[in-house]
């Protein structure tokens, strides 16, 4: 039996041999042991949850998730209802059926439905085919990655030190004024970090522009900028200093500076004198596993990524004011929240003004935390998101 109902491996773009490394913790391990032997209660599950379903391409885990549950993070509870079927639970692949449980008010997912808990080998028709397939390539990622994808391969965030020692592009051939894919230019280091090409040193940069304050819209701290990625760059050579041609009256011969020459390979903007150069991190083979955070996280909104919008709806970029030092994590999914606001209360003679309760707007998670800020995508929504916006952690 393939390893069925992976959705504690909130499956990211990992893919092939990677597909298999996925972080469970003893927590949700705890939690998807002690579903695995009560079930959930069926007040818990989602108001329409199927009695069975079969997977279809283009599903994803938190789709799956909120299929059955009312609350598409509380991944270890699915898990947890299929944990004797599954020993790796790691993947699910389209095509697999899983089976709503709901006997004695309590609720299991199975692989298998009730009647046939033995497991019974299924028939299944085939014919002869050449095509070659890897199931690691098909298994389900935990939300659309194309949604997230260009934030991924962006420096999105830089703080002031970092941005302060930043290579420079300096210069171009022929005194062009805008740069594309293929162009060839030139650049310094800072004094502390040079372009060098020694080897060991960083030879792929990323080019960037336009570094943007992020402040905390509760205490206006500056938690990092937001830099625009504009495209990628190659080391061809390294900066030096080099004797003058000519030398002076008294035959001696200044030393000049030599910046770097890099090339142009590959681009989302045009390039220009000025850019920022940071170098290329590691590639990251990342997964999500949606969950809730262990602790009450309590934040705001900071900026809705993409310019010139005011709210945010659903499968947009927020920024929010939350990062590694506070406990957040890839997959920590957080509750929108949107402010009741105030009004007088004129059914009363004295017409007070009184305060309405928050409500639950909608829900994000976050997929690429930084260390005071964090990139949340938001999975649920009823209303606009807007800069400000609280945030907590679901219940």
């Amino acid at each position: 039996m393939f390893a069925l109902l992976a959705l504690v491996a909130g499956l990211g773009l990992a893919s092939g041999a990677h597909a298999q490394n996925y972080p469970v913790t003893p927590a949700q391990q705890a939690t998807a042991a002690q579903v695995a032997q009560t079930g959930v209660a069926v007040a818990d599950l989602a108001p329409n949850a199927p009695d069975n379903y079969t997977v279809k391409r283009g599903d994803t885990l938190w789709g799956i998730s909120g299929l059955f549950l009312a609350s598409p993070w509380r991944w270890p509870e699915l898990w947890g209802m299929n944990l004797q079927d599954v020993r790796n639970p790691h993947l699910i692949f389209p095509g697999q059926q899983l089976f709503l449980d709901k006997s004695n008010g309590r609720a299991r997912l199975r692989t298998a439905a009730v009647g046939n808990q033995q497991g019974d080998p299924q028939t299944i028709r085939v014919s002869p085919r050449t095509r070659y397939e890897s199931l690691s390539d098909s298994a389900l990622p935990t939300l659309q990655t194309n949604l997230i994808e260009p934030f991924l391969a962006e420096p999105i965030v830089v703080d002031e030190v970092t941005l302060q020692q930043a290579a420079r592009i300096v210069a171009t051939q022929e005194g062009r004024v805008l740069l594309s894919r293929g162009d060839r230019a030139y650049a310094r280091g800072s004094l502390e970090a040079p372009l060098s090409s020694e080897r060991g040193k960083p030879r792929d940069f990323r080019i960037f522009r336009t570094a943007v304050p992020l402040k905390d819209p509760g205490t206006g701290e500056i938690l990092g900028y937001e830099a625009q990625y504009a495209g990628k760059a190659t080391l061809v050579y390294g900066e030096s200093v080099r004797e003058s041609k000519d030398a002076d009256k008294d035959g001696k011969k200044a030393l000049e500076i030599v910046p770097a020459t890099i090339d142009i390979v590959a681009s989302k903007e045009e390039t220009r004198v000025g850019d920022h150069l940071l170098p290329e991190p590691e590639r990251e083979l990342l997964n999500y596993v949606p969950r809730a955070p262990s602790k009450n996280i309590e934040g705001r909104i900071v900026s809705v990524y993409g310019a010139a919008v005011v709210n945010a709806a659903q499968n947009q970029i927020v920024v929010i004011n939350r990062g590694t030092r506070d406990g957040i994590e890839r997959g920590h999914v957080l509750t929108v929240l949107t402010d009741g606001g105030t009004i007088v209360d004129r059914t009363d003679a004295k017409k007070p003004t009184i305060t309405l309760p928050d409500e639950r707007n909608g829900l994000l998670m976050v997929f690429r935390p930084f260390e005071k800020v964090s990139y949340a995508l938001i999975m649920e929504i009823k209303n606009g998101v807007r800069v400000g916006d609280r945030l907590t952690s679901p219940r």
